[in-house]
């Protein structure tokens, strides 16, 4: 939405790269938490608990 207002203004659309880098980096560490954390406790049950779980 903000370059899209921006380019109706005529102004250009900046974005610094250390906030791209940012949120690259934020992104993968939200993923790796969001992924893991269930992995983990999911690796602690035994295979037919595991099944029998809801």
């Amino acid at each position: 939405m903000t370059a899209v207002y921006a380019a109706s203004q005529g102004w250009p659309t900046v974005v610094p790269p250390l906030a791209t880098a940012g949120g690259v980096l934020a992104t993968l560490f939200i993923g790796a938490i969001a992924g893991l954390y269930p992995a983990v406790r999911a690796a602690r049950l035994s295979p037919t608990e595991a099944l029998a779980a809801p």
